[in-house]
């Protein structure tokens, strides 16, 4: 897309544009900034609505995760659309790396959190179904993509614990 069909998209000129971003890239750069800032919101609210008990955090984004995959109008991740469409060295890859790892790295510290033997190998598992479903909708429809609510929470349900120390 030019910047001249951006503009009319923002009922804007391209000169309004150029004097906000200086390149179409950076344009780019601070939608996938803004993208990735909704996203990491979502784990502050998460986390402030439960802060000592994991069980209800990990409800949560689980709860999350099927409003997302049940919207009607889901589309697929817009940063992992952003990034199949960008060149490699793009400075916008960059941005989109770092909040898919953040959302990794929140996983992990929630697993850990509700006593998962093995939080980062469970991350991996979940981050994929996640990341997978929401591909899928783009490609195969929601059928497949709604399964996974179901395949996280027996994923969970399954996956081994700690023993919890004696009170």
């Amino acid at each position: 897309m030019g910047v001249e069909a951006i503009a009319e998209a923002a009922l804007t000129n391209k000169m309004t544009l150029y004097r906000h971003f200086k390149s179409k890239d950076e344009l780019i750069v601070a939608h996938c900034s803004q993208l990735a800032a909704e996203g990491d919101a979502l784990w502050v609210r998460i986390n402030a609505s439960h802060p000592q008990d994991a069980e209800k955090r990990l409800k949560a984004w689980v709860d999350h995760v099927e409003d997302v995959l049940t919207q009607r109008f889901e589309r697929g991740c817009a940063l992992a659309n952003a990034a199949v469409e960008l060149q490699p060295h793009h400075p916008a890859k960059a941005v989109i790396e770092a909040y898919k790892a953040r959302k990794r790295d929140h996983l992990v510290k929630l697993f850990k959190a509700a006593n998962y033997k093995k939080p980062e190998m469970l991350a991996d598992e979940v981050f994929l179904l996640f990341e997978g479903a929401r591909i899928s909708i783009q490609c195969g429809g929601k059928q497949m993509a709604l399964r996974v609510v179901k395949m996280l929470r027996d994923l969970l349900t399954n996956a081994p614990r700690k023993a919890l120390p004696p009170r």
